[in-house]
């Protein structure tokens, strides 16, 4: 599903990654813990094409990232890959359901199409009734939850989780982490999630602890 072979990452001359080596199968969930400035967000990005690396190779569903072209990656970014970020990255003019069909809208997907796959996920979360909301209206365990069916609604292969649950409070992180796996169990979502959360960390099938730039084996 998702291979990285001695990945590579320089700032000038900073170097941040430092030769590493991922294999993640379909329908396995795996935390990725460390101290700030390890890596571990860096990391994230790359394996989600929103950043480049300097050396090695990424294979994701069998695609080699490194050959593929800006708008080539973008489509498969789009098709691919979900996105959970800590603070919800919502668009604040857009109701619930428009903000959860705007992946597919990019997509090209037909509106009707978009709009029905996004009220049952919506519905799957427990947000029927907050559809029409715009996200001010909204908690933020439940703009969180719109987050995440944004994150699905075009069936990606893999979500990309950054610290998912670090801005929501005890009872709806709990709440959000048993969602992860509820959606693995459902949908056979294969999820990476960067977190300084020690109990969703250890709920993960894998921990990987990075420290200056490599994995800890």
């Amino acid at each position: 599903m998702v291979v990285t072979q001695n990945i590579h990452k320089y700032y000038d001359e900073l170097h941040v990654l430092k030769g590493v080596d991922l294999h993640i199968k379909k329908g396995e969930i795996v935390s990725i813990v460390g101290a700030s400035g390890a890596g571990k967000t860096t990391l994230l990005q790359i394996i989600g094409t929103l950043d480049t690396y300097s050396e090695g190779s990424l294979i994701i569903d069998n695609t080699e990232i490194s050959g593929l072209k800006r708008k080539q990656l973008a489509k498969f970014r789009n098709e691919h890959l979900g996105f959970i970020f800590q603070f919800h990255q919502l668009l604040p003019e857009f109701t619930a359901l428009e903000n959860v069909c705007i992946p597919a809208f990019i997509k090209k997907t037909p509106k009707a199409e978009a709009e029905k796959r996004a009220k049952e996920l919506l519905a799957f979360l427990g947000l029927s009734a907050r559809e029409h909301h715009k996200p001010n209206e909204l908690s933020g365990g439940e703009q969180q939850r719109v987050a995440v069916a944004r994150s699905l609604i075009n069936n990606p292969s893999i979500i990309l989780a950054d610290e998912p649950s670090g801005n929501l409070d005890t009872e709806s992180a709990e709440n959000l982490h048993n969602l992860f796996f509820k959606l693995r169990d459902e949908f056979g979502q294969t999820f990476i999630i960067v977190t300084h959360n020690e109990e969703l960390a250890e709920m993960a099938d894998r921990k990987l602890v990075m420290q200056d730039g490599k994995i800890l084996m």
